[in-house]
């Protein structure tokens, strides 16, 4: 069995392959010497930026409920493979090999889940609330269709998802301003979304405030598109992400969010005041950069992720619209589902396919 986290073996016999010894595992094939846990070290790197401008920006309770999240992912991932591997069989006596076969296979897929999860969270949000979704999404999302590389939906879109429907989280507070006031009383305000969607689409902020997340009313690591940004470079200088993928969803979604809100003109020419408050608003950049270009849940040839970043884009700015809402997790959670379908009529190449050259006749 080839493992997909180590350099590819050609050294297969043909004897191997009749006897059907040969077995390619799920995507995605790793072909140099890079594995899962260092990919992921790469992206927990990453969303570091956004993390510390999280806390910056609100407080000790952003860093609470990032621990919560990153723990209660990596535990819930840990119990669940002690359980399935027999760690309790014969009076736990496997007890201590079936951890240290979790530990060899631990490959940082939890904490970045849990990190991603804990960023698109508002941070008026219950420690507990957080803590159930962590397990949601580990368990179910992940876990439960096989682990990492089997999971056929993002685990951190789709544990917000569930939280959304489940908790009252439509409370949100400005960075930099604090979450509670004298008196228990929450400070909060209209996001910059409520009045680019819903004030005849006036933005409440400069375009400056929105990249740096200064006074923006949001989630702990979707309001300093600066801190994003860092993270982005990062992972094109790493090679993790390919970097037109994000700049693709995001162009398509600010051109679309423009159309539907009603161009703006000044001497013929596109109006970049209107294009760039609806991108820096809400959690556009945070999920193109780090959520929808996840390896697992995305197609896997070129064709199919331009098809996919183009409708993810266009779909964003639709539901945006039609819902005045963020609503970048549900997106994310429906193009996960549409990727097999992508995947199957957006056919790739072979490797090493080269077209067959027509002769002409009498030749």
């Amino acid at each position: 069995m080839i493992d997909d986290t180590k350099p590819v073996d050609n050294t297969y016999t043909v004897e191997n392959i009749v006897d059907n010894t040969l077995v390619i595992s799920t995507p995605p094939h790793v072909r140099k010497k890079r594995n899962t846990k260092g990919i992921m070290g790469d992206v927990c790197i990453a969303l570091a930026p956004a993390a510390i401008a999280g806390i910056v920006f609100f407080g000790y309770m952003a860093f609470i409920i990032e621990l919560v999240a990153v723990l209660g992912c990596v535990a819930t991932e840990f119990v669940y493979f002690f359980i399935a591997k027999g760690g309790f069989a014969n009076k736990c006596k496997n007890a201590k090999a079936t951890c240290l076969a979790w530990w060899k296979q631990f490959d940082l897929t939890s904490i970045v889940t849990g990190l991603i999860l804990a960023l698109i969270l508002p941070v008026t949000v219950k420690w507990y609330e957080v803590l159930i979704g962590s397990i949601f999404a580990i368990a179910i999302v992940k876990m439960f269709f096989g682990g990492t590389g089997k999971n056929l939906v993002n685990p951190a879109a789709t544990a917000r998802v569930l939280m959304l429907l489940s908790f009252s989280m439509t409370v949100y507070v400005a960075a930099n301003v604090g979450a509670v006031l004298e008196g228990g009383e929450v400070l909060t305000s209209a996001t910059n979304l409520n009045h680019l969607l819903n004030e005849s689409h006036l933005s409440q902020l400069s375009v400056l405030d929105l990249f740096l997340g200064t006074g923006v009313n949001g989630c702990i690591g979707e309001t300093s598109a600066l801190a994003i940004l860092i993270g982005y470079i990062y992972l094109c200088v790493r090679k993790v992400i390919k970097w037109w993928q994000p700049l693709l969803l995001l162009a398509v979604f600010g051109f679309c969010a423009v159309l539907l809100s009603g161009f703006y003109f000044d001497k013929y020419k596109f109006d970049i005041g209107l294009f760039l408050p609806h991108v820096l608003s809400g959690g556009a950049v945070f999920a193109a950069v780090f959520m929808f270009t996840d390896y697992v849940t995305s197609p896997k040839g070129v064709i199919g992720q331009l098809v996919y970043y183009i409708a993810g884009g266009i779909l964003l700015a639709l539901l945006r619209y039609l819902t005045g809402l963020e609503v970048a997790s549900f997106v994310i959670l429906i193009m996960n589902i549409l990727v097999p379908l992508i995947d199957r009529y957006c056919i790739r190449k072979p490797f090493g396919y080269v077209k067959e050259k027509k002769h002409k006749e009498g030749k």
